[in-house]
């Protein structure tokens, strides 16, 4: 198998990682709302710390490579607020009711999880795919890492989508289109972005990323858990989560 191969393969598996959190739809459960609370929560504090402790930290020690210090944190910032922007732009335009159900804006929110891990998975494919091109060990660690971090992610889209439609079908689709965006940035980095790619502009996609997941997380994800009145369960798993993927950080 070609290195080339290996790579993409690598990237395959660490998108459609994101599946295995649908597991929780096949699970049956006495109190569904406590479930759906929980794993908002959970998912809420997971795209929280993925954006304090990996994206803007790598955001910063990319854009360094072309300017100082300060410099790079004032353009972190602007570009945070970008994705902050851009992500009430899609808030915004996407109706309230797509489903003409009473679930408290699952729906939506699932969607717009959707939409937010698509554009977290497409650099991370491209980040995937060209660190196993060049160095495979270090391209399987970081692998490991991301697959771990997009079950929870799989989490944010199966759950409210199951629970709004009441199809695992649905929820299984919308979550494997999520995954398949991971080797999309593969295939885009192998056949259009190899000679463009450089730190100073994925350091500009890395915080428009964490502006877009850290609104959702605030604006989306918290607020929606709270809704269903257990606020002591939503709490527990936002810390839950935020654990999870500080363990995660350090391991890989």
């Amino acid at each position: 198998m070609g290195q080339t191969t290996f790579a993409f393969l690598l990237t395959v598996l660490a998108g459609l990682s994101t599946m295995i959190g649908s597991i929780l739809i096949f699970i049956k459960v006495n109190n569904s709302n406590k479930l759906i609370a929980s794993s908002l929560g959970f998912a809420a504090g997971v795209m929280m710390t993925v954006s304090i402790t990996d994206l803007i930290p790598e955001s910063i020690h990319s854009i360094e490579s072309v300017y100082r210090f300060v410099p790079s944190l004032l353009i972190v910032a602007i570009f945070i607020t970008i994705g902050i922007i851009f992500s009430m732009m899609i808030d915004r335009f996407l109706p309230e009711d797509l489903t003409n159900t009473n679930k408290k804006g699952l729906y939506r929110v699932g969607v717009i999880s959707m939409l937010a891990i698509i554009f977290h998975n497409i650099p991370e494919g491209i980040a995937t795919f060209m660190t196993t091109s060049s160095h495979i060990t270090l391209g399987i660690a970081l692998t490991i890492a991301i697959a771990m971090h997009n079950i929870p992610e799989g989490i944010s889209i199966s759950i409210p989508i199951y629970y709004a439609t009441g199809s695992r079908l649905k929820a299984l689709f919308y979550t494997f289109v999520s995954g398949l965006s991971e080797p999309l940035g593969a295939i885009l980095a192998y056949l259009i972005l190899r000679p463009f790619v450089n730190d100073m502009m994925m350091g500009c996609l890395y915080a428009i990323i964490a502006g877009i997941m850290l609104h959702i997380s605030i604006y989306e994800l918290i607020p929606t858990s709270f809704s269903y009145q257990y606020k002591r369960s939503s709490k527990r798993w936002i810390f839950i989560g935020i654990v999870f993927m500080l363990i995660n950080h350090f391991l890989f």
